[in-house]
């Protein structure tokens, strides 16, 4: 697991062996595990002339833009930053964002769940919401493994970044 800055203890629901790990990002806890696709991107947001609001943006979009290539309809929400399918009434996270900026430069990143064991955002409130359903792409009928689908967003990730610089 891991807990951002503004991650409160109580969070985690129950110790089930998971290290917690206390790092300098954004948001609250979340865990990371196999069969995840993390991307950290180290950005110099002046230089690229973008700010942290259209970065989230930009990354959020990356996700959905993978998603929709697969046939999944996949949204933001207002005040809560990720990516979100809805499926059979349920809003589940499928993609969280946990960015750093300091003195304008972009650490951390994203993380997209692909084919992994699900259980343990049990013990948590990802992303500090209490309840909140997870997914991941196996569950939605994309077969593509972990490596697959990162290669796939990065370049996604690219075509979003390359539109906010020649905005």
């Amino acid at each position: 697991y891991t807990l951002g800055q503004a991650g409160k203890p109580e969070h985690i629901l129950r110790d089930i062996g998971i290290p917690l790990v206390k790092i300098d990002r954004g948001g609250q806890v979340t865990y990371h595990g196999p069969g995840q696709v993390v991307i950290y991107l180290l950005l110099d947001l002046p230089r690229l002339k973008i700010k942290v609001r259209e970065l989230v943006t930009a990354i959020e979009q990356a996700v959905i833009d993978l998603l929709a290539g697969h046939g999944l309809t996949a949204e933001r929400r207002d005040g809560a930053p990720g990516v979100y399918i809805k499926r059979q009434g349920i809003v589940a996270k499928i993609g969280a964002l946990g960015l750093r900026i300091r003195k304008s430069r972009c650490y951390h990143g994203l993380s997209l769940n692909v084919d992994m064991d699900l259980s343990p955002f049990n013990a948590i409130n990802p992303c500090g919401y209490a309840g909140m359903a997870v997914t991941q792409t196996r569950d939605h009928g994309i077969t593509r493994t972990p490596e697959q689908l990162a290669s796939a967003l990065a370049q996604h990730l690219g075509q979003q970044l390359h539109q906010l610089e020649n905005a």
